[in-house]
């Protein structure tokens, strides 16, 4: 018999790119979907689908007690409307604000650590407020689900959770629409760095090596692609790009046929990540992978193997890790992307998370 389950989202696109196989697995099942979400156009896609949308605004940015108090007594309003068997959620706000929900209207609640972001990177009055409500929420929680072993011992460890959690490979990637793609010929090695420009992600890392490396190796390349997230940066990459040091190609719909021109894919992230979907997607499509070593990555990344990992903020090691790849013959290169293909098809393949997902509906009890 089809149960009913209402999904917590910040946002459609997060939801279309990581659960929409998901999703429509649990209509076929005959389940009757609610997604929760911020008004948009796509919305349409998941409504067509077959979802019921409950348009519900999240202030996704920073803690402003009015409108997160807001959220919770919408999300109580969604719960005591809809009467789900499940609750399904994804990043920091419908975790905390939803489980404290679900705690007072007594549903069963999923929340899944997509990553933390910049919380816990410091010790602040961020990161204690958001150890409190993690406290009051998580740990009453139905379930708590998490991407990569160094988050788990992080909440496991300041009693943010019980007993109450478990492992996911990520949000695992799609191996039908990411197909092994045949490596560029290497008279030019092109290296790309996805994702938002900013510190946190590591560009000052990504940006001296492009610098040094260039410097070196004319036959060589580096793309960002991606929005620019901190103001400081928006001269700085307008000189590197008209400098030739990088090609900043901005936020790009179709990511993957930027990815199948490159050679390489580089995460110079600092923290806070899960389980990075950029290298998952690099390394089904058959790239080598450089990563900084940080929980998440380090799940994905096996050294020397897979791709090269990096000391974290260390643009001069990440220097060293490039060199070595580019001193690899053609053939190298092309097998060491194989092997991270092959680690995705072994360990993250999203039918994996689907079939965690499916079995929580599944066994409710």
């Amino acid at each position: 018999m089809g149960k009913k389950v209402l999904i917590l989202s910040n946002h459609f696109i997060t939801l279309y790119n990581f659960r929409k196989e998901l999703i429509e697995r649990m209509i076929w099942d005959g389940h009757e979907v609610f997604i929760s979400m911020p008004k948009a156009d796509e919305n349409r896609f998941f409504s067509e689908m077959g979802c019921k949308i409950i348009e519900t605004p999240v202030d996704r940015r920073g803690i402003n007690p009015l409108s997160d108090f807001r959220l919770i007594l919408n999300y109580i309003k969604i719960m005591k409307k809809v009467k789900p068997d499940i609750i399904f959620s994804y990043t920091i706000k419908p975790n905390i604000y939803g489980c404290i929900a679900s705690n007072l209207t007594k549903n069963k609640q999923v929340s899944n650590i997509t990553g933390t972001g910049a919380t816990f990177l410091r010790k602040n009055a961020v990161s204690t407020i958001a150890k409190v409500l993690y406290k009051i929420s998580l740990k009453r929680s139905y379930k708590v689900f998490f991407q990569n072993s160094g988050d788990k011992d992080y909440f496991v460890g300041n009693r943010m959770v019980k007993n109450n959690y478990s492992m996911l490979p990520g949000s695992g990637v799609n191996l039908d629409e990411n197909k092994v793609y045949e490596l560029p010929i290497d008279d030019q090695i092109n290296f790309i760095f996805i994702g938002r420009v900013m510190e946190l992600k590591g560009i000052d890392q990504y940006l001296e090596a492009a610098r040094e490396i260039k410097g070196i190796y004319s036959n060589t390349n580096f793309y960002i692609a991606g929005f620019i997230e901190e103001d400081k940066y928006k001269g700085i990459i307008e000189d590197y790009h008209a400098n030739g040091i990088v090609n900043y190609i901005g936020f790009q719909k179709d990511i993957k046929s930027w990815i199948q021109k490159c050679h390489c894919t580089i995460l110079p992230s600092l923290g806070g990540e899960g389980i990075p979907n950029v290298l998952l997607e690099s390394a089904a499509i058959g790239r080598t992978c450089i990563a900084s070593s940080i929980s998440g990555s380090m799940d994905v990344v096996d050294d020397g193997i897979t791709g090269y990992l990096f000391e974290s903020g260390k643009a001069n090691d990440l220097i060293k890790k490039i060199e070595k790849f580019l001193k690899l013959d053609f053939e190298a290169k092309r097998q060491m992307g194989l092997a991270g293909r092959k680690k995705v098809e072994n360990e993250f393949d999203r039918q994996i998370v689907i079939g965690t997902y499916l079995k929580e509906v599944v066994n409710l009890r």
